[in-house]
């Protein structure tokens, strides 16, 4: 079992790895120590340059982050906005559009995240019709060809999650992407269980917008989630959810009404979320210094060990085998998986439960092999110890 990583010359980087068996970077991203410094940045000049912090350089952040965004996903800068959330997001794109002619389909899958399908589903009050794609034949994933027969001249927009977020399979987009092309439809990608794990390939980058958020993978904290519209699109987009920071001259403050931006802000909203933006940079530039092919060979390769490691001491596994079909994170369909989750924690062994998914373990490339190794053998002794019994009660309390 080798621990000699090159990527653990970046662990001291991120404090909490040296108080906790970290292993949840699917759901939170490990805090970067240079976050604190630029956290206290923005107090500093807050306090001492009051409202002209916002010309010292707080307006201009909101796009430097985004065009480290872009880079980390391999677009074009300028194309990324950053937003407060990923219903944000979905939200601003969605607003782009009308469901009252013959094309006001939306196709989306059943696996997607919630939060995107209550955004997808809340369109039909406004006339949108709703394909609902259900689960593949194995129950853990999309299956991007049963997405694509969906699609046809009444589709006008297919919302596809690049990565379940229950069980880290990659939804296979190459059959989908075509076939949205062949009809016209316009293809929103949710990247949040991959961006910064997954390298997006050239299907992926062939969505016409891409969401995601930073707080996961990225390590960018809360706050920080964009928005990626394809230069060709923004060219013809007008989104209807809108704010004066889209403008082409916000500080005209012009009473004539809203002249959008030319570039990706457009999409931008109101005033920016600057305290998060500071606080996020840091782990967004620790992973473009890494690399992401190099981030996801090693990914590939702790993961791996994770699934032989669960396989020899008897768990189940309920993502797929196959690395170049499998994310980031691990699913370990375990029994009282959410007591097991809370006895886990009482060892300091950080991971994450999620109904219909089980244990999710999420290793990142400042985790060492051994920490994957002692999360694993540690489930396994919680399971024959009973150590999780106390907290049974726990999981049956309402919220």
């Amino acid at each position: 079992m080798s621990t000699s990583s090159p990527l653990l010359r970046y662990r001291e980087r991120f404090p909490i790895t040296q108080r906790s068996n970290y292993l949840i970077n699917n759901s939170l991203g490990a805090m970067p120590a240079a976050a604190r410094t630029s956290v206290q940045q923005f107090l500093d000049q807050w306090d001492t340059r009051g409202v002209r912090s916002w010309g010292d350089g707080w307006w201009a952040l909101q796009e430097q982050v985004g065009d480290q965004v872009a880079r980390l996903l391999g677009v074009a800068t300028g194309t990324v906005t950053m937003h407060q959330n990923i219903a944000v997001a979905q939200e601003m794109i969605l607003s782009c559009f009308r469901f009252d002619g013959p094309r006001k389909r939306i196709v989306y899958a059943d696996r997607n995240f919630p939060s995107d399908q209550y955004i997808y589903e809340a369109r039909a009050a406004h006339g949108a019709e709703l394909v609902r794609i259900p689960p593949a034949a194995d129950g853990i994933s999309t299956d991007g060809e049963q997405v694509a027969a969906a699609i046809d001249d009444r589709t006008l927009v297919v919302a596809i999650d690049h990565v379940m977020f229950r069980s880290s399979a990659i939804v296979d987009l190459e059959p989908i992407m075509r076939k949205a092309k062949r009809h016209g439809a316009f293809v929103v990608l949710d990247v949040f269980h991959s961006g910064g794990i997954v390298p997006l390939d050239a299907h992926a980058l062939a969505a016409d917008a891409i969401v995601g958020g930073a707080l996961k993978w990225m390590c960018g904290g809360p706050g920080n989630c964009f928005l990626y519209v394809s230069p060709e699109a923004t060219k013809r987009l007008r989104p209807s959810f809108t704010g004066w920071a889209a403008h082409k001259q916000p500080f005209a403050f012009s009473p004539a009404g809203q002249d959008y931006r030319d570039d990706g802000q457009r999409f931008a909203t109101g005033t920016p979320n600057v305290p998060a933006l500071y606080a996020g940079k840091e782990g967004i530039a620790t992973l473009l210094e890494v690399g992401m092919p190099a981030i996801r060979a090693n990914s590939q390769r702790m993961t791996k060990l994770l699934i032989e490691e669960a396989q020899r001491v008897g768990l189940a596994i309920k993502s797929p085998l196959d690395g170049n079909r499998r994310g980031g994170h691990v699913a370990l369909d375990v029994p009282d998986g959410y007591a097991v989750c809370q006895a886990l924690g009482a060892r300091e062994i950080v991971v994450d439960f999620r109904p219909d998914a089980g244990l999710r373990v999420a290793p990142h490339f400042y985790n060492t092999d051994q920490e994957v190794v002692t999360a694993v053998r540690a489930i396994r002794e919680i399971l024959d110890r009973g150590e999780h019994r106390p907290f049974l009660a726990q999981a049956k309390k309402p919220g």
